[in-house]
């Protein structure tokens, strides 16, 4: 009887975590459907730019936050540029974009 009511305490544990993300994500969200861009600058062979790019997805996929991510080219070499745009085809709401064409898109 002892174990049931030790399962049942962390199950109940467990409801009670998620249920205290899923407000706390709720909580963080801009109102009004305000599209964020989160800007990642993208330089040399764009090593750490999956990795970047896979954390801001998540946050989005666990509803705290909503928008795009922007992949500025700062300097990519041609097989970072090759990655990045490969990236930015797989992924959706990824975008990557020349250093003069930021403006566009944070800009208004």
């Amino acid at each position: 009887m002892a174990a049931l009511e030790i399962i049942l305490a962390f199950l109940s544990c467990i409801g009670l975590l998620g249920l205290g993300w899923l407000l706390f994500g709720r909580a963080l969200l801009p109102e009004g459907g305000v599209r964020a861009w989160a800007v990642v600058p993208a330089r040399g062979d764009g090593e750490d730019l999956e990795q970047a790019v896979k954390s801001l997805l998540w946050l989005r996929a666990g509803g705290l936050w909503q928008g795009g991510v922007l992949l500025a080219d700062c300097g990519l070499t041609p097989a970072g540029r090759a990655a990045a745009r490969a990236l930015a085809e797989r992924e959706s709401g990824v975008v990557l974009c020349p250093p003069e064409e930021l403006e566009s898109y944070i800009g208004g």
